[in-house]
């Protein structure tokens, strides 16, 4: 059975706990949502992934840093993993509807599918699900909760009407 160590960081959406194996993050939990993988997980302050997960996500939360450069291993379906790989594609300061995603993963017609994956992704912020939302700029569900989407695409440079609950200016929207 593969050991997996955490770890905790405090942040401006709240207190993140990190999983990771020996090679890859696994999950990021934020809050006090239920932590499936911390059942086989011990504290380890010294897991290199988890160390470099802590300094990539401070240096985001400065307005430092775009992208990670980090070994991600989520656990889903082959579909989730191609839906969460698709997240991956979306520049920082753009968003994809759902359609959009769905038209990337050559299956136009899974809107819903998609919308439910990236409702399962065990690794938000990194694995940029915040990144999608109604074809007509609406925010829609969010894991995370609404707040936390709003506030990381207002970090990205979005501005949002948070009484319409959508983007009210866009840096880029890629709609198909």
């Amino acid at each position: 059975m593969e050991k997996f160590h955490y770890n905790t960081m405090p942040s401006p959406i709240g207190k993140i706990t990190l999983v990771a194996s020996e090679d890859a993050l696994c999950a990021l939990y934020v809050k006090d949502e239920e932590k499936p993988k911390m059942a086989r997980a011990v504290k380890n302050e010294d897991n290199k992934v988890i160390q470099k997960t802590i300094k990539q996500l401070n240096e985001y939360f400065a307005g430092k840093r775009k992208t990670f450069d980090l070994p991600l291993s989520p656990e889903g379906t082959e579909f989730q993993n191609r839906a969460w790989n698709a997240l991956c594609e979306i520049p920082y300061g753009q968003v994809w509807s759902y359609g959009k995603q769905a038209q990337y993963l050559k299956a136009p017609n899974a809107q819903r599918a998609v919308g439910g994956a990236n409702g399962k992704n065990p690794i938000p912020v990194i694995i940029p699900c915040h990144r999608v939302i109604g074809s007509s700029g609406k925010l829609t569900g969010f894991a995370g909760g609404m707040e936390m989407k709003i506030f990381l695409l207002k970090l990205e440079g979005h501005e949002v009407d948070t009484h319409g609950l959508k983007l009210s200016k866009q840096l880029s929207f890629e709609s198909l």
